[in-house]
């Protein structure tokens, strides 16, 4: 059968280099990349480090408002499903980018399926949260990666080709962490030893575009007196600057341009503790084992808080100092929450059972 695979941000890309891999010992896969991320260290580094196949077609549609993006993807993908004919599209995660390609394809009556669906953070402020709930609601087959994205996708009365199977950036990660051992050398180059550093990671518009929240996280990664690795989203260093807050934090931690997937794994997993707002990085603390701080009220990966090897801590300056200092998790409340490494070959294997009479042609 011909896949579409519909790629757009960093997390896709890393999520898609295991995927496409299953995928092609037995099908033919079309790879669009939106262009929703397009800065080397956001983009071109990834597929390099991760050998992930040439995309048939790039779309750059470059940055710009929610609608904007969304609209433009929109026509864009449907323009080449249209061209191509795929027997099935494949999207990824939550962004504009994911939204955008399960609309065109539920459009065009083309089969949709979804990997990493039912994930919710019960926050429709999130823009991630209402790609979220609008893609899982027009895919035809669902690829979750935890039972409570399968209770939560029944609990909104989603029940039909609803599949639990593990995430696929646990095989991902599994499969990379060997290799970024052997080639990186980000700890040499930034002068670090091993359990002796924080990373933090913010690029979230509630804390990035929120004056206050930014100088909140500023002010605690200020106080901290701990040695603090802060790779910089684009989108966070123009708000540190518009705020003024830039060369203060330079001043009190390492600030780094983007990594590479390598490096950051490498990074995170010599790490004393993480703190971010991003759901991924929180998910991949969790199975490389070291403690983990969101700056965030809520979270679509609950399985890490209650397991407590997470705490949501908000932009509270004082709390997440207060948890730096004493969250210590407990090794033996740790579980392989997210699957053991194959979630890719599910995926496939499920693709490969589809009959062509089950596909919209």
């Amino acid at each position: 059968m011909k896949v579409a695979s519909i790629l757009g941000v960093r997390p896709q890309f890393v999520k898609a280099s295991v995927v496409s891999r299953e995928l092609r010992k037995k099908h033919e896969e079309v790879l669009i990349h939106t262009g929703q991320h397009y800065d080397y260290q956001m983009n071109r580094v990834f597929f390099e480090q991760l050998n992930i196949p040439e995309p048939d077609y790039h779309l750059d549609i470059g940055s710009g408002s929610h609608g904007y993006q969304t609209g433009e993807m929109l026509k864009k993908i449907e323009e080449v499903l249209v061209k191509e004919k795929p027997d099935i599209v494949l999207t990824y995660g939550d962004t504009n980018s994911t939204l955008a390609g399960a609309l065109a394809a539920s459009k065009l009556h083309i089969k949709t399926a979804h990997v990493e669906s039912g994930l919710r953070s019960f926050d429709k402020c999130m823009p991630e949260e209402i790609n979220r709930v609008l893609t899982d609601h027009c895919s035809d087959i669902l690829f979750c990666p935890t039972q409570n994205a399968v209770e939560n996708l029944k609990n909104e009365g989603i029940t039909e080709n609803v599949h639990l199977t593990g995430d696929v950036m646990v095989d991902s990660l599994l499969y990379n962490r060997e290799i970024a051992e052997n080639k990186s050398t980000i700890l040499n180059d930034l002068g670090l030893k091993s359990k002796g550093y924080l990373v933090a990671t913010i690029h979230r518009a509630s804390n990035t575009d929120d004056e206050e929240n930014l100088k909140n996280i500023v002010d605690a990664f200020s106080e901290l007196n701990e040695t603090i690795v802060f790779p910089l989203h684009p989108r966070t260093k123009k708000f540190l600057k518009k705020y003024g807050l830039y060369d203060r934090l330079k001043s009190s931690v390492i600030l780094t341009q983007p990594l590479g997937f390598l490096e950051f794994i490498k990074l995170m997993n010599h790490a004393k503790m993480i703190l971010t707002d991003s759901g991924g990085v929180q998910k991949e603390a969790y199975v490389l084992k070291v403690p983990c701080i969101t700056l965030r009220e809520n979270t679509e990966w609950v399985e890490t808080v209650d397991d407590g090897w997470n705490v949501l801590v908000g932009t509270d300056t004082e709390k997440i100092i207060r948890m730096v200092r004493e969250f210590r998790p407990l090794l033996e409340t740790h579980r392989d929450r997210f699957g053991n490494g194959d979630a890719s070959k599910s995926i496939v294997s499920i693709i490969d059972g589809l009959k062509k009479h089950e596909v919209n042609l």
